[in-house]
């Protein structure tokens, strides 16, 4: 590491307003987190009765927020206590890293279904049922429990959410790669193309035009709340490495050490956000249930969109 000799990485402190600050989002995120998951969940589970893909991973989304903001207060405790990574801390650490990289592939993956429902909603038939969606949402829990548990058992810091000093940087860019950049990829160009379809229809079916409108407001609404939640951190990881691996002084990495423990904050966020993304959607699936049935392929596309977005 290219860091000056100085100073240890490891060791270096965050400042007492951020752990402060850190410390009061943490809690808020809990209180609201539960507040609103535990609504999600009940929506979902009870007024709902038709088995989707989209429901199918939105249920597996919640349970993941649900673990998130489960943790969360042990998370703050240990976080305000620079408790050392004993048992509870590494096995806290598994529950939070886990679900949270699993959060992120299941929107990822309600992108992917969306942009298909919309954009080849005949073909779609074939490729896309709930059975499978389940299969794939399984396959994701298997691979990301694995690769988390291995990962965990060759961490070496001192204390709890610390960062692993002796990780190598190639390691490092297959992290921030893998949990963060793929993801952003992958969501903002599903959304950007069944936006772009949508504003298409738009031309040939002027009276689904407040329909359209509001689906494309729903797309819009979920990739900001993920570009807001996730891009902070994945930039502030890439920026991190970076300076570490040029040389820089230690006042510059506790910057950025102190940067990066607030977007985590900002990123756990997200078990709130996603929550209120939720009851929009849910909403719009309710208020499309009395419009009439259209036979176009046009209008199958928007039929695909209520009752899958």
């Amino acid at each position: 590491m290219n860091v000056s000799n100085n100073c240890s990485v490891a060791n270096l402190e965050l400042y007492h307003h951020v752990r402060l600050i850190e410390f009061v989002l943490y809690i808020l995120i809990f209180f609201f987190g539960a507040l609103f998951n535990v609504l999600a969940l009940w929506v979902f589970s009870c007024k709902i009765k038709k088995w989707t893909e989209t429901k199918v991973y939105v249920i597996n989304l919640v349970l993941a927020d649900c673990f998130v903001i489960c943790v969360l207060p042990f998370m703050a405790y240990l976080l305000w206590n620079k408790s050392p990574r004993d048992e509870l801390c590494q096995f806290i650490e598994a529950i939070y890293l886990i679900n949270m990289v699993v959060s992120i592939y299941i929107i990822s993956f309600i992108s992917i279904d969306r942009y298909v429902a919309i954009k080849h909603p005949l073909k779609a038939k074939t490729f896309r049922s709930p059975s499978k969606a389940a299969l794939l949402c399984g396959l994701l829990w298997v691979f990301v429990i694995t690769g988390s548990t291995l990962q965990h058992r060759q961490r070496d810091a001192a204390f709890c959410f610390q960062k692993d000093t002796t990780t190598s940087a190639a390691m490092n860019l297959l992290s921030i790669f893998f949990v963060f950049t793929l993801p952003l990829a992958i969501l903002t160009f599903c959304s950007t193309e069944a936006i772009r379809n949508l504003k298409r229809c738009l031309k040939t079916n002027p009276p689904e035009e407040k329909l359209i409108q509001k689906a494309v407001c729903i797309i819009y609404a979920n990739l900001i709340v993920f570009l807001i939640c996730f891009l902070p951190a994945c930039l502030g990881l890439l920026a991190r490495f970076i300076m570490e691996r040029i040389g820089v002084t230690c006042f510059h990495i506790q910057l950025m050490k102190n940067f990066s423990s607030l977007t985590r904050c900002i990123a756990t966020s997200s078990c709130c956000l996603d929550s209120i993304c939720y009851y929009f959607v849910t909403k719009e699936f309710h208020e499309a249930l009395p419009l009439p049935k259209p036979s176009t392929e046009k209008t199958d596309q928007i039929r695909s969109l209520q009752t899958r977005i």
